[in-house]
């Protein structure tokens, strides 16, 4: 697959990823125990916040990856 096709998909694909993830921090930040109790919430906006890191760790590597 060319590297331009395949930064094309993971872009889209990072693009989605970070929509995703961050309509479902906003739906679990709703939960009584993280908005009642602010030390709670810090952390979970901290995790939240950088969590998406990991998924998309191996999608940056498979896009820089060179053609076979």
């Amino acid at each position: 697959m060319p590297i331009r096709l395949r930064k094309f998909i993971g872009a889209v694909a990072l693009f989605a990823l970070v929509i995703v993830w961050a309509l479902l921090a906003m739906a679990f930040a709703q939960a009584p125990a993280i908005r009642d109790n602010s030390g709670l919430s810090l952390a979970y906006y901290v995790i939240a916040g950088l969590g998406w890191i990991l998924p998309a760790m191996p999608l940056v590597s498979w896009m820089s990856r060179k053609s076979q």
